[in-house]
């Protein structure tokens, strides 16, 4: 059986550091989707240029790439999303809120729905989205990004009790800090040791797919890190 790795948002300050550790795992075939495609050779990597996957036709041409087959399983990690905060519920806007809602919960939920049509029509599949640790613990003025995230934790739990038809698995992993430029430069004087790196979320997530036949349905936190060195 072939084992073919999809990433959806494989350009992003998450998404690099994922990428250039699956691309060193045995993967028959890998897909890399991005606004903004990296360039990256190889014989056994695709890669597409996506647009708004809140819009559901640009999502069918996505998946449009990808030809089931009943000898493959397919894996697929998304980074897809967006961050807005730092406003209390009253001062939050309804364009505001229905952006979080667009960016993080329904990208995921037609990335999952045209993923499961593409798993139904192979050997098996396992998905695993970005969702948040503040979408397990509330914090103040994060309310739109918080219920967004919260609720991709609600979407994957329900697609790991429905995917047992299909052989799907699905789980989620909740980030605290991620160690990006951008979280750096907003967060000058803090530890950066102590922050995860995206490289070893990616070892995570391959060590999840290695085993995607009876992980399902978690979400696992990622909070501060040790070195071992």
């Amino acid at each position: 059986m072939k084992k073919e790795l999809l990433i959806f948002g494989a350009n992003g300050a998450l998404g690099k550091g994922v990428t250039e550790t699956l691309l060193s795992k045995d993967y028959d075939k890998i897909y890399l989707f991005d606004f903004h495609p990296l360039k990256i050779e190889g014989k056994n990597i695709s890669q597409f240029e996506i647009k708004d996957l809140s819009i559901e036709k640009n999502v069918k041409n996505a998946f449009a790439k990808v030809q089931a087959s009943k000898n493959t399983a397919y894996l697929l990690f998304s980074t897809v999303g967006g961050f807005a905060g730092g406003k209390t519920v009253w001062e939050t806007s309804v364009d505001e809120w229905d952006k979080m809602m667009d960016m993080n919960l329904k990208t995921s939920f037609l990335i999952a729905k045209h993923f499961s049509e593409l798993v139904k029509n192979s050997h098996s599949g396992s998905v695993c989205f970005t969702a948040a640790y503040t979408g397990l613990h509330p914090e103040k003025q994060k309310a739109a990004y918080g219920t967004s995230k919260a609720a991709i934790i609600y979407l994957v739990k329900t697609i790991a009790q429905e995917g047992r038809e299909i052989k799907l698995t699905a789980n989620g992993i909740a980030p605290y800090i991620i160690d990006t430029p951008a979280n750096r430069e907003w967060m000058k004087d803090s530890n950066y040791e102590s922050w995860m790196k995206p490289q070893e979320i990616g070892k995570f997530v391959h060590s999840v797919f290695s085993n995607y036949n009876f992980i399902t349905g978690n979400i696992f936190k990622l909070t501060n890190r040790f070195s071992v060195k």
